[in-house]
């Protein structure tokens, strides 16, 4: 299935005089993800690379760690006999059982107000380990990730209804990019690639976010061993807990000419003497207010 944008028609105002318009919108549907034909979620989600959020959505969930955890992941069929476009099967192997109460009411509170805090971030830890050292950044070549997520970005051009993820490497190079209604779904995408690619884990690598950084964002970035993420929008303090405990490098309000390091800064060539007093001592760096907080429409989710 395409991620290809839809048309639908609109009444436009502008200078006190209306029309009749079409628009061109991103396209937004369900897709139930089952395991062994079981249901265990259903996402609201821009059609196209299923087959790679439902890996990553399984990674990130803990369900499975390994590209030879999965047999296969299909489509299933409808009753007329063909492929679903909006039901997906996963066929793991017996090394990777399912504790389908477990991951059910994962599923369902992850997606609630209900977690939060300690606790949380300790069921995360024990689930997903620190991440190893990885290289360090030129925060050059990150301020230039901004414009090339843009640019790889067809749809959200067209529509600017699609948050994007890209997985880029130490010389700023964007491996790939996907894009997607939801922010979590778009890192699922990118995440699910890199394991059907058996790339796990991406411990070279970094991830740039189109809009703002969850705790939920950060938590599959250690599903994936990535050690830094990277978002033109703000963090969360839970995002930024998880990622100090993690031993990320968080970087936010990320610009062509600025940016925000919250924790993790031994990862960047700084260049000044203060930051590496502070990654000797260990401590978290915010560098302060001096980044633009004027959201873009890519921030909205």
């Amino acid at each position: 299935m395409s991620s290809a944008p839809g048309k639908v028609s609109v009444r436009r105002w502008q200078a006190g005089a209306s029309s009749t318009d079409s628009d061109t919108v991103a396209i937004e549907e369900p897709l139930e993800l089952r395991v062994a034909g079981r249901s265990v979620a259903v996402v609201m989600r821009t059609p196209g690379h299923d087959r790679e959020l439902a890996a990553g959505f399984l990674l990130t969930e803990g369900v499975i760690r390994h590209a030879d955890d999965v047999i296969d992941i299909l489509p299933c069929r409808d009753q007329a006999g063909g492929a679903s476009g909006n039901v997906i099967n996963a066929v793991l192997g017996l090394a990777a059982p399912v504790d389908f109460d477990r991951l059910t009411r994962h599923v369902f509170s992850s997606s609630s107000c209900g977690v939060c805090g300690k606790a949380t971030l300790d069921a995360v830890l024990q689930t997903f380990p620190p991440v190893s050292p990885g290289p360090v950044f030129d925060p050059a070549r990150l301020a230039e990730l901004p414009a090339r997520l843009r640019a790889a970005q067809p749809v959200f051009a067209r529509t600017g209804g699609l948050h994007g993820c890209a997985l880029f490497n130490q010389t700023g190079e964007l491996e790939f990019v996907r894009e997607d209604v939801g922010r979590h779904n778009a890192l699922d995408k990118v995440l699910g690639r890199a394991l059907l690619d058996r790339r796990l884990p991406l411990s070279a690598h970094g991830l740039l976010l189109s809009g703002r950084i969850s705790f939920e964002l950060v938590q599959k970035a250690l599903a994936a061993g990535v050690p830094l993420v990277a978002g033109i929008g703000a963090p969360s303090s839970l995002a930024i807990e998880c990622a100090v405990r993690g031993r990320l490098t968080l970087v936010g309000f990320l610009r062509a000419d600025r940016m925000n390091i919250y924790c993790g800064e031994a990862r960047l060539h700084l260049g000044d003497p203060t930051s590496s007093a502070t990654a000797a001592a260990g401590r978290t760096s915010v560098k302060p207010d001096s980044c633009d907080r004027t959201p873009r429409r890519n921030d909205a989710e």
